[in-house]
């Protein structure tokens, strides 16, 4: 740890010599915490970020409009265009690099759920599911149902690693509620959690905000610290050693996340991408979300604010939107590629502005909680490296099968615990008369097969449990059969239906 007068000339250097003002006023113990908090900090990079901070917010917004192009067609795959044997040879070759113990699946969970009207983190969140399983549980069964696919299909014994990238925020309650769960039947040693670091927000002139008199206004650097942190954590060392060659990385919030998704993975590994990225089709031209695409001929992510209306409403010959692939932070690396990030693009990589509502201490020491945007937080994405990628693809997947996530409360129009529960089910009930079911209500009336249509909300209790089926297969024992919802078809219900099956086989 550093002594104080070697803090204060690196803050004075810094030009944030105010963050010790009120330093007479703290206790001992004050002290000592608040100078460990100092000592971690990167204080020879201080004023470069606050300055930088200030600057970025200040800067308008600049259009991109007449460098930017769509991701070229042989550099696209598609669930929905490609043909049903590229997608079983992408699916074999997932499974196959599965089964070597070659793939493993990188979880961003370092936001707590604030929108959500909670303060643990997102992953430990409950929608209200029949089983009533959280995001985590979720996540940790299909890891285990894809391992037993790959191992079913080439006679392995596969271990996917599971990485869950948190913040100072979050590590404790995960690691707990890991803890107190069993890790959700996985071993221990295959689930590795690490931290992100932490950075100070800062006001609109370039000051660090103090949250208390002795403490700074800190925040998670975005999900793009996550190549820092690999580095901080020895994250590619394990990966190394473990022999994974490839990885997913994905957002803990998206309750239809398909962990280590065999298609996406052998579609990237066929095609010899170092880098990919899973898109859905926008679902007009104002939504808000960032646009996979080209810009002066480098792979990126452009926001929908960097867009003008009339680019992002052009559509092409057929019809469809010319700057259609959404970006829904899904990925593919190769260990290769976050190596080379690690070692010579991360300082490169962009930083973005968010201007946020920072509690802080007035110069009288007095807490305030402003009501309008007070402070700058920079943060990174974790698509800001695609630019940097040597060969990078896309891969489009179906928006109703694949992406609705949780970042609202209820009440909000989009992405709450309802719409998430509703797409998981509405999903699950496809399945089930996908395979040959007849659904009925608690009352015996049958109900009508559901629909895809993204606002349909789940007309029954049906859920299946990812160690059932990952994504609809093996439900073979539902054919022909009348059930009745509500209903949970979990290992223990589905072992039932086969007996019964085979026996009426018999």
């Amino acid at each position: 740890m550093l002594s104080l007068e070697q803090v204060k000339q690196s803050l004075e250097r810094a030009g944030q010599a105010h963050v010790l003002q009120f330093w007479p006023e703290l206790s001992g113990l004050e002290r000592d915490a608040f100078l460990q908090d100092l000592s971690q900090l990167d204080l020879q990079r201080l004023r470069e970020h606050c300055e930088g901070a200030a600057r970025a917010a200040a800067a308008p917004p600049g259009s991109l409009d007449r460098h930017i192009e769509p991701v070229p067609p042989e550099s696209i795959g598609s669930v929905r265009r490609s043909g049903s044997k590229a997608l079983t040879e992408w699916e074999h070759e997932g499974l196959l690099q599965i089964s070597q113990n070659r793939v493993g699946v990188l979880l961003l969970a370092g936001g707590q759920g604030t929108r959500l009207g909670v303060q643990y983190p997102k992953g430990m969140y409950n929608v209200g599911l029949p089983s009533s399983k959280t995001l985590y549980q979720i996540q940790a069964e299909r890891i285990h149902k894809i391992q037993q696919l790959a191992d079913r299909k080439y006679g392995s014994k596969s271990t996917v690693p599971w990485y869950i990238m948190t913040s100072e925020f979050t590590l404790a309650p995960t690691e707990k509620f890991f803890k107190e769960n069993h890790y959700f039947g996985m071993e221990p040693s295959n689930i590795v959690m690490f931290e992100q670091r932490m950075i100070p927000a800062v006001t609109f002139d370039g000051k660090v905000i103090l949250q208390g008199k002795g403490k700074l206004a800190m925040a998670p650097d975005g999900n793009g610290g996550l190549y820092q942190a690999l580095v901080d954590n020895k994250v590619l060392e394990d990966m190394k050693k473990r022999g994974v060659e490839y990885l997913h990385v994905y957002c803990v919030d998206n309750i239809l996340v398909k962990m280590a998704d065999p298609v996406f993975i052998g579609f990237c590994v066929s095609k010899g991408a170092d880098c990919g990225a899973k898109v859905v089709e926008k679902a007009c031209p104002a939504e808000p979300v960032g646009v996979v695409c080209r810009v002066r001929g480098v792979s990126q992510v452009v926001e929908y604010s960097e867009i003008q209306p009339e680019t992002a409403e052009l559509r092409g010959p057929g019809g469809g939107l010319v700057y259609s692939a959404g970006n829904i932070c899904n990925h593919f690396f190769t260990r290769a590629f976050l190596q080379d990030v690690a070692e010579k693009f991360e300082g490169q990589l962009k930083q973005h502005v968010a201007l946020k509502k920072v509690p802080f201490v007035d110069s009288c020491g007095n807490q305030v909680k402003p009501i309008k945007p007070n402070g700058i937080k920079m943060e990174k994405f974790v698509f800001d490296v695609f630019p940097f990628s040597r060969n990078f693809v896309a891969f489009e997947v179906v928006r109703e099968d694949e992406f609705s996530p949780l970042k609202n409360a209820g009440g909000a129009a989009t992405d709450t615990p309802t719409t998430a529960r509703a797409s998981l089910l509405t999903q699950h009930l496809r399945w089930a008369a996908a395979a040959g079911a007849t659904l009925c209500d608690e009352h015996g009336n049958t109900l009508p097969a559901p629909s895809a249509s993204a606002g349909d909300t789940a007309p029954a209790q049906w859920e299946i449990s990812p160690l059932v089926s990952y994504f609809g297969e093996g439900l073979e024992m539902l054919k022909g059969r009348t059930l009745q919802t509500p209903l949970i078809l979990d290992e223990e219900k589905a072992k039932e239906l086969r007996a019964q099956q085979h026996l009426c086989e018999k």
